[in-house]
Protein backbone atom coordinates (compact mmCIF):
# COMPACT_ATOMS: atom_id res chain seq x y z
CA UNK A 1 0.00 0.00 0.00
CA UNK A 2 1.34 3.50 -0.99
CA UNK A 3 2.09 5.39 2.09
CA UNK A 4 0.51 8.41 3.20
CA UNK A 5 2.93 11.30 2.98
CA UNK A 6 2.97 14.81 4.43
CA UNK A 7 5.38 17.69 3.61
CA UNK A 8 5.69 20.20 6.52
CA UNK A 9 7.03 23.44 5.77
CA UNK A 10 7.90 25.80 9.06
CA UNK A 11 7.89 29.44 7.62
CA UNK A 12 8.80 31.77 10.73
CA UNK A 13 7.53 35.76 10.59
CA UNK A 14 10.67 36.76 11.94
CA UNK A 15 13.95 35.75 10.75
CA UNK A 16 17.14 37.34 12.39
CA UNK A 17 19.40 37.67 9.98
CA UNK A 18 17.51 38.71 6.90
CA UNK A 19 14.46 40.66 8.17
CA UNK A 20 11.17 38.94 6.45
CA UNK A 21 13.20 36.73 3.83
CA UNK A 22 10.39 33.85 4.23
CA UNK A 23 7.87 36.14 2.24
CA UNK A 24 10.62 38.11 0.48
CA UNK A 25 10.29 39.06 -3.36
CA UNK A 26 12.66 36.21 -5.05
CA UNK A 27 12.90 35.98 -8.67
CA UNK A 28 9.23 37.63 -9.59
CA UNK A 29 7.62 35.87 -6.00
CA UNK A 30 7.85 35.96 -2.51
CA UNK A 31 10.24 33.06 -1.15
CA UNK A 32 7.88 30.78 0.44
CA UNK A 33 5.86 30.64 -2.78
CA UNK A 34 8.55 28.33 -4.64
CA UNK A 35 8.88 25.80 -2.10
CA UNK A 36 5.12 25.40 -1.67
CA UNK A 37 4.18 25.10 -5.56
CA UNK A 38 7.22 22.44 -5.76
CA UNK A 39 6.06 20.41 -3.45
CA UNK A 40 2.03 20.50 -4.76
CA UNK A 41 3.95 19.36 -8.19
CA UNK A 42 5.43 16.04 -6.49
CA UNK A 43 3.28 13.44 -6.66
CA UNK A 44 4.24 11.21 -3.87
CA UNK A 45 3.24 13.93 -1.53
CA UNK A 46 -0.52 13.70 -0.33
CA UNK A 47 -0.59 16.77 1.22
CA UNK A 48 1.52 20.04 2.13
CA UNK A 49 1.06 21.82 5.45
CA UNK A 50 2.74 24.92 6.35
CA UNK A 51 3.77 26.18 9.92
CA UNK A 52 3.35 29.44 10.59
CA UNK A 53 3.29 32.46 12.76
CA UNK A 54 3.33 34.85 9.85
CA UNK A 55 -0.34 36.72 8.82
CA UNK A 56 1.93 37.52 5.58
CA UNK A 57 2.24 34.22 5.24
CA UNK A 58 -1.38 32.75 6.15
CA UNK A 59 -2.73 35.40 3.95
CA UNK A 60 -1.00 34.61 0.80
CA UNK A 61 -1.83 30.75 0.97
CA UNK A 62 -4.99 31.01 1.56
CA UNK A 63 -5.00 33.17 -2.20
CA UNK A 64 -2.88 31.58 -3.94
CA UNK A 65 -2.60 27.77 -2.48
CA UNK A 66 -6.05 27.27 -1.08
CA UNK A 67 -5.01 23.05 -1.24
CA UNK A 68 -2.43 24.19 1.45
CA UNK A 69 -3.10 22.89 4.91
CA UNK A 70 -1.90 25.81 7.58
CA UNK A 71 -1.37 25.00 10.99
CA UNK A 72 -0.89 28.64 13.08
CA UNK A 73 2.13 27.99 15.32
CA UNK A 74 1.47 28.62 18.94
CA UNK A 75 2.86 31.27 20.46
CA UNK A 76 4.82 29.12 22.93
CA UNK A 77 6.50 27.65 20.25
CA UNK A 78 7.46 30.90 18.72
CA UNK A 79 10.52 32.30 20.55
CA UNK A 80 14.18 31.89 18.91
CA UNK A 81 15.38 28.77 21.02
CA UNK A 82 12.69 26.48 20.20
CA UNK A 83 14.20 23.24 19.11
CA UNK A 84 12.85 22.77 15.58
CA UNK A 85 12.08 19.17 17.08
CA UNK A 86 9.62 20.49 19.10
CA UNK A 87 7.60 22.57 16.56
CA UNK A 88 7.46 19.23 14.32
CA UNK A 89 6.42 17.46 17.34
CA UNK A 90 3.07 19.79 17.72
CA UNK A 91 2.66 19.92 13.67
CA UNK A 92 2.45 16.31 13.92
CA UNK A 93 0.02 16.21 16.23
CA UNK A 94 -1.91 18.37 14.22
CA UNK A 95 -2.06 16.12 10.69
CA UNK A 96 -1.58 12.27 10.54
CA UNK A 97 0.76 10.27 8.34
CA UNK A 98 2.38 7.45 7.51
CA UNK A 99 5.72 9.82 7.12
CA UNK A 100 6.27 13.02 7.01
CA UNK A 101 8.66 15.18 5.03
CA UNK A 102 10.09 18.19 6.53
CA UNK A 103 11.90 21.36 4.06
CA UNK A 104 12.45 24.68 4.37
CA UNK A 105 11.30 27.68 2.38
CA UNK A 106 14.71 28.74 2.70
CA UNK A 107 16.00 25.95 -0.10
CA UNK A 108 13.94 27.41 -3.68
CA UNK A 109 16.19 25.18 -5.62
CA UNK A 110 15.01 21.90 -4.91
CA UNK A 111 13.04 19.97 -7.18
CA UNK A 112 9.85 17.72 -6.70
CA UNK A 113 11.59 15.26 -8.55
CA UNK A 114 14.46 15.17 -6.12
CA UNK A 115 12.06 14.87 -3.39
CA UNK A 116 10.67 12.36 -4.76
CA UNK A 117 13.67 10.67 -5.02
CA UNK A 118 14.61 10.85 -1.48
CA UNK A 119 11.07 9.72 -0.48
CA UNK A 120 11.75 6.78 -2.93
CA UNK A 121 15.57 6.00 -1.37
CA UNK A 122 13.58 5.72 2.16
CA UNK A 123 11.00 3.55 1.07
CA UNK A 124 13.01 1.03 -0.80
CA UNK A 125 15.66 0.86 2.37
CA UNK A 126 13.23 0.68 4.83
CA UNK A 127 13.29 -1.09 7.74
CA UNK A 128 17.28 -1.61 6.98
CA UNK A 129 16.90 2.82 7.34
CA UNK A 130 14.18 4.11 9.86
CA UNK A 131 14.48 7.82 8.47
CA UNK A 132 16.02 9.79 5.95
CA UNK A 133 18.31 13.40 5.92
CA UNK A 134 19.56 15.21 3.08
CA UNK A 135 23.98 15.91 2.70
CA UNK A 136 26.06 17.48 0.79
CA UNK A 137 29.21 16.25 -0.28
CA UNK A 138 32.38 17.99 0.58
CA UNK A 139 35.95 16.72 -0.39
CA UNK A 140 38.39 19.65 0.46
CA UNK A 141 40.72 19.84 3.30
CA UNK A 142 38.89 20.35 6.66
CA UNK A 143 40.54 21.16 9.95
CA UNK A 144 39.46 21.44 13.49
CA UNK A 145 39.30 24.08 15.55
CA UNK A 146 42.79 22.72 17.09
CA UNK A 147 44.38 22.90 13.88
CA UNK A 148 44.09 19.58 13.46
CA UNK A 149 43.38 17.71 10.20
CA UNK A 150 40.30 16.02 9.57
CA UNK A 151 40.16 14.37 6.59
CA UNK A 152 43.60 14.15 5.06
CA UNK A 153 47.03 13.67 5.66
CA UNK A 154 49.27 17.12 5.28
CA UNK A 155 51.99 15.38 4.41
CA UNK A 156 50.48 13.83 1.36
CA UNK A 157 49.22 16.66 -0.81
CA UNK A 158 46.17 14.94 -2.40
CA UNK A 159 44.17 16.32 -5.12
CA UNK A 160 40.67 17.79 -3.19
CA UNK A 161 38.92 15.58 -5.93
CA UNK A 162 40.85 12.42 -4.58
CA UNK A 163 40.23 13.01 -0.62
CA UNK A 164 37.56 10.57 0.81
CA UNK A 165 34.35 12.66 1.35
CA UNK A 166 32.66 13.67 3.72
CA UNK A 167 29.36 14.57 4.61
CA UNK A 168 27.46 18.19 5.62
CA UNK A 169 23.85 17.81 6.74
CA UNK A 170 22.69 20.50 5.09
CA UNK A 171 19.02 20.55 6.44
CA UNK A 172 17.38 20.25 2.97
CA UNK A 173 15.02 17.32 3.82
CA UNK A 174 14.23 15.17 6.49
CA UNK A 175 11.81 12.47 6.08
CA UNK A 176 10.57 10.64 9.16
CA UNK A 177 7.65 8.38 11.14
CA UNK A 178 5.47 10.27 14.23
CA UNK A 179 7.04 7.50 16.68
CA UNK A 180 10.81 7.99 15.99
CA UNK A 181 10.20 12.03 16.29
CA UNK A 182 8.35 11.40 19.44
CA UNK A 183 9.85 9.44 21.15
CA UNK A 184 13.38 10.49 20.46
CA UNK A 185 12.47 14.05 20.14
CA UNK A 186 14.37 13.97 17.21
CA UNK A 187 13.58 13.80 13.23
CA UNK A 188 17.00 11.19 12.50
CA UNK A 189 15.53 7.63 13.92
CA UNK A 190 18.38 5.28 14.97
CA UNK A 191 19.51 4.10 11.47
CA UNK A 192 19.08 7.39 9.16
CA UNK A 193 19.84 6.81 5.39
CA UNK A 194 22.02 9.98 3.86
CA UNK A 195 20.54 11.11 1.02
CA UNK A 196 22.94 13.13 -1.32
CA UNK A 197 22.00 16.16 -2.95
CA UNK A 198 24.19 18.56 -4.91
CA UNK A 199 25.84 21.71 -3.57
CA UNK A 200 23.24 23.87 -5.90
CA UNK A 201 20.52 22.81 -5.77
CA UNK A 202 21.06 22.38 -2.18
CA UNK A 203 21.75 26.29 -2.00
CA UNK A 204 20.39 27.66 1.41
CA UNK A 205 19.12 31.29 2.20
CA UNK A 206 20.60 32.55 5.35
CA UNK A 207 22.02 35.79 4.07
CA UNK A 208 22.32 38.49 1.70
CA UNK A 209 24.25 36.63 -0.22
CA UNK A 210 22.55 33.88 -0.47
CA UNK A 211 19.76 36.02 -1.59
CA UNK A 212 21.72 37.09 -4.62
CA UNK A 213 22.93 33.92 -5.55
CA UNK A 214 20.12 31.85 -5.58
CA UNK A 215 17.73 34.37 -7.35
CA UNK A 216 21.07 34.20 -10.08
CA UNK A 217 20.70 30.22 -10.01
CA UNK A 218 17.19 30.19 -10.02
CA UNK A 219 16.93 33.13 -13.26
CA UNK A 220 19.47 30.54 -14.78
CA UNK A 221 17.60 27.56 -14.30
CA UNK A 222 14.15 29.33 -16.03
CA UNK A 223 16.33 30.29 -19.16
CA UNK A 224 17.44 26.46 -19.86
Amino acid sequence: MTPHIVALVPMRHHSQRVPGKNYRNLAGKPLYQHVVSTLLGCPDIAQVVVDTDSPVIIEGLQKSFPRVHIIERPEHLRADQIPMNEVLVYDTSQVQADLYLQTHSTNPLLSAQTYSRAIQALLNHYPAYDSLFSVTRLQTRLWDQLGRAINHNPAILLQTQDLPPVYEENSCIYIFRKEHLVNRRNRLGERPLMFEISAEEAWDIDDELDFLVTEYLLMRKSQV
